[in-house]
């Protein structure tokens, strides 16, 4: 609402200036009245002139042509004093016409500063103009941008107003089949209680008995998973012995190869020139000899972590229930 009654009064304000503006544009059609009244008073003045030279030439041929026409004289005289007094009218008028000039020149002059200063007015109101227009558009903007939510929140009103009615219809169904219900259940309490009565002393036996079995059940229960736990990292212990196992099996059969297939003295002498370039005793060189491949030990590590992902998964299952 303020936003509106400062745009009111801004359009106040331009319909002021428009009116000033209608003030300004009379006083230049004034101007141009004026302007068209000088150039009737020029096309006078030069038709006076040519009315002059055409009269100067004509007392030339009659003064060459008194002798001839002494009666005529008389004639020109009289439309010569005739001429005179029409010349001096017309210096009188451009005597006026001159001051006329200068009074409009004045004017000029004046009418010239208030259009400046209206200019400099016109080029502020129209700065002021295109800074409105821009918040104008702005404004806009929001405006379309509120009349869609709003659009979308009247949907979503009636929308959840079509399901309030129809959940208050369920509502009222409901609440009709729960004091049906409720009468029912009034009937079903007094002769459940009845039978409750009799069963509460045949379950109070029966819970007995079932809780003792439930403690033999449990204790049945934790000596399977100690079996269990036990059992899988024996085998998981079996595993990798075996694998020991027939890892040195492989390594004493590529050794007894190699020594079928070289003499023991060959070997000896290798031995000791490789332990003698290398400054290592026997022991360790044959600890370096007998160094596993990459293959084999990814393999090894491989199968390892198999064996402890499944011992983990089996732990998931005993603790689960």
């Amino acid at each position: 609402q303020q936003e509106k009654e400062d745009l009111q009064e801004k359009l106040k304000l331009r319909e002021h200036l428009s009116q000033t503006a209608s003030k300004s544009e009379a006083t230049s059609a004034l101007s141009k009245n004026m302007d068209l009244e000088m150039k009737q008073l020029q096309c006078k003045l030069k038709n006076s002139n040519n009315e002059i030279t055409k009269q100067s030439t004509t007392i030339k041929s009659l003064k060459n042509e008194v002798q001839e026409k002494e009666e005529q004289i008389q004639e020109l005289q009289v439309k010569i004093s005739r001429m005179e007094r029409d010349l001096n009218m017309k210096r009188h008028l451009i005597e006026d016409l001159r001051s006329r000039l200068k009074a409009n020149q004045e004017n000029e002059k004046t009418y010239n500063e208030t259009l400046q200063s209206l200019e400099r007015k016109v080029k502020a109101v129209t700065e002021d103009c295109s800074k409105k227009k821009t918040s104008i558009d702005s404004l806009k903007q929001r405006l379309n941008v509120a009349t869609k939510e709003k659009s979308q929140y009247e949907q979503l009103y009636h929308k959840a107003k079509n399901e309030l009615e129809k959940k208050h219809v369920k509502l009222t169904n409901l609440e009709s089949k729960m004091i049906e219900t409720e009468c029912a259940m009034s009937a079903l309490e007094t002769t459940a209680s009845q039978q409750l009565h009799g069963l509460a002393k045949q379950s109070g036996q029966a819970l007995e008995t079932v809780q003792k079995r439930l403690l033999l059940a449990n204790d049945k229960v934790e000596e399977f998973t100690v079996f269990v736990k036990a059992l899988t990292r024996e085998l998981q212990h079996s595993v990798q012995e075996l694998r020991t196992k027939v890892k040195q099996a492989k390594r004493m059969g590529e050794v007894q190869n190699c020594k079928k297939s070289l003499s023991q003295e060959c070997v000896q002498r290798a031995q000791s020139l490789a332990a003698s370039i290398l400054n290592v005793s026997k022991s360790d060189l044959e600890e370096i000899l007998e160094v596993e491949d990459d293959e084999e030990t990814a393999k090894t590590k491989m199968e390892s972590e198999k064996d402890k992902e499944w011992l983990h998964y089996i732990q998931k299952l005993l603790e689960a229930q």
